[in-house]
């Protein structure tokens, strides 16, 4: 497998490339020693870029997984072999000396062409086998992904597809995923792919709630309701419109956290229509809002754009997000019967 054989090879190929980039000395300032006699390898550089990074040999050994007496060791012995001292140990942490400063923007120079070299290998590989990394939000997954996850495991079993939970963006450049399932307004320009399908959204509470309001007044905008709002957005323009004498119950930075809010009574709040809908216990206000400039789209890296089971995955989640048009576009929503008012 030639994803296989790469990395066999990574460290030779890489050892090789620093060895031509220093030989000539072009880092002055930096490199002390005969560069020729000594060597270099990528991984030296790994170990720097990442305690440059994090300033503490415990972040950086864990985001290279060893030890961080290892990530100490292996700088102390990087120190010896370019004879120059890249770091100062202060009691903030590990700061770049001068040294460190002229080899920092090499070394990132380095790591771009190596993550490069890296996706255009793994874009060569023309095999339904193999890992796929698949990031996107833990409410994009569980409500739109896994309950047609039985398909894709029986079409393709030799795909091992991992999923990956997180709200933040994944950088593909860094191999952190391979695609990236993602509501946005507007993706990077250095990722290819498509929006499959814009987001809609509805105001939603759970029936308990909307029949204690009724039996105050009835359901309309001159009533005091109770509303839960994103913390980024503490008077958003559907409450104004709507609800502008509104009290706000709950002010929250997760959507998880939103969804639990609203279907324990605590108020309305405006959600996308593939998570209300899927939640029998909450019913939508017949509303107009504002369409959200989002959309449902699935990104990857340009250099994994011939890798077969990246495109296979790919095709696959346009397919099942398609399906579920009617969910995302808010067509299947079970309305409060009482809802007012009805506008155009």
């Amino acid at each position: 497998m030639i994803r296989g054989a790469y990395q066999d090879e990574n460290n030779h190929f890489l050892t090789i490339a620093v060895q031509l980039r220093t030989s000539q000395v072009k880092l002055k300032g930096v490199f002390t020693h005969d560069l020729k006699a000594k060597p270099l390898n990528w991984d030296d550089f790994r170990f720097f870029l990442a305690l440059a990074r994090h300033h503490t040999v415990s972040a950086a050994g864990r985001e290279l997984k060893v030890k961080h007496t290892t990530v100490a060791r292996r700088i102390s012995a990087f120190e010896a072999r370019i004879g120059s001292r890249l770091f100062d140990h202060l009691k903030a942490g590990y700061v770049l000396t001068q040294a460190g400063e002229n080899l920092y923007a090499h070394a990132l120079v380095m790591e771009e062409q190596a993550q490069s070299v890296d996706r255009q290998m793994f874009g060569m590989d023309a095999q339904l086998k193999g890992i796929i990394k698949l990031t996107s939000s833990y409410d994009v997954l569980s409500h739109l992904v896994i309950p047609q996850l039985a398909n894709f495991k029986h079409a393709y079993p030799e795909i091992d597809l991992q999923l990956h939970a997180s709200s933040l963006l994944a950088d593909l450049s860094l191999r952190e995923a391979d695609i990236a399932l993602r509501l946005t307004p507007k993706p990077p320009e250095h990722l290819i792919g498509k929006e499959i399908l814009p987001l809609r959204h509805g105001v939603y509470a759970t029936r308990h709630y909307f029949e204690q309001v009724k039996k105050s007044s009835g359901i309309d905008h001159t009533i005091d309701h109770t509303t839960i709002v994103w913390r980024s957005e503490p008077k958003p323009e559907w409450i104004s419109q709507h609800f502008p004498k509104s009290t706000i119950a709950l002010a929250v930075d997760d959507i998880t956290v939103m969804v639990a809010a609203v279907e324990n009574h605590l108020g309305m709040a405006r959600l996308p229509c593939f998570i209300a809908d899927r939640l029998p216990n909450l019913l939508r206000l017949d509303l107009a809002l504002t369409p959200s400039t989002w959309g449902i789209w699935v990104l990857s890296h340009a250099d994994l754009r011939s890798t077969a089971r990246v495109r296979i995955t790919k095709e696959f989640l346009y397919e099942i997000i398609e399906q579920q048009r009617t969910l995302v576009e808010g067509l299947e929503s079970v309305y409060f019967e009482g809802s007012q008012p009805k506008l155009a």
